[in-house]
């Protein structure tokens, strides 16, 4: 069973005890109530640069623990502070150890639109995203196949909220097309076996229509990835680890977001 595998087993089991506790019809007049949806497509998408989405979450499978001192809304803060348009809350609570809870936090703590960044694969999940506050959430088409990944993306938009869709390869490019996807996020590292591609924004980006909003994930650290995102048409990076394993995340921060000309 590979690591993205196990990860959605779990999830699956998890979400089949949610939806007991908490019917899909609470969930939905809960969504109908929640705080208002601020614009994420157009946070980060300004001319002549790339815009820095910072990430929160407490661990990953490939690195443990991020940060003993997990501070979601002094993290939110702190990362707008430092120039961040928009923030990535990881909310996957076996592997990455992030909560729902904590994209309510993140929004009350700043004034940048959230991402709700999970293993979605249930339309209970999308509206669990919106009460709970999130003004966009990632849909992973490795997850998904061509027909759940434009139901779910309709589902999304009903509610408001913008669908960052994920590919790793041509196929999942050409379905994410297929269904529609107006903003596609890149991401260099495969969720079966955790390990990164180097080369592959530069194979994946070329591939993307230019009236797409392109979003670049995984494996980003330094002033010069950002440069080289940048040179290739890059809307806006996504970064957690590397920020994360900072002691100063305003700090941080502020490189990131100013070698993207923000």
């Amino acid at each position: 069973m590979t690591g993205l595998e196990e990860i959605v087993r779990r999830k699956r089991l998890d979400l089949e005890r949610k939806k007991k506790e908490v019917p899909l019809a609470e969930l939905e007049r809960a969504a109908k109530v929640a705080a208002p949806i601020r614009d994420f497509p157009a946070a980060i998408r300004r001319p002549g640069e790339v815009s820095l989405i910072s990430e929160l979450k407490k661990a990953s499978p490939s690195a443990g623990l991020l940060r003993k001192s997990y501070d979601v809304a002094e993290g939110a803060r702190a990362y707008e502070r430092g120039g961040a348009r928009a923030l990535s809350v990881l909310t996957e609570e076996n592997y990455f150890l992030g909560r729902l809870s904590h994209m309510v936090e993140a929004k009350k703590a700043s004034g940048l639109p959230v991402l709700r960044k999970d293993f979605l694969f249930d339309p209970y999940q999308v509206f669990e995203a919106r009460a709970h506050g999130a003004d966009a959430v990632l849909l992973i088409t490795a997850l998904l196949d061509r027909a759940s990944l434009s139901e779910m993306r309709t589902l999304v938009r009903r509610l408001g909220m913008a669908a960052l869709v994920e590919v790793h390869d041509a196929a999942e490019m050409e379905t994410s097309l297929a269904v529609g996807a107006d903003m596609i996020g890149v991401n260099s590292r495969n969720l079966k076996d955790l390990t990164m591609n180097a080369a592959a924004f530069e194979e994946m980006i070329p591939l993307i229509p230019r009236d797409r909003t392109i979003v670049a994930e995984s494996g980003i650290k330094t002033v010069e990835d950002v440069r080289r995102l940048r040179a290739l048409g890059v809307h806006a990076v996504l970064v957690g680890e590397s920020l994360l394993k900072q002691p100063d995340l305003e700090r941080a921060t502020k490189i990131l977001s100013r070698a993207g000309g923000g």
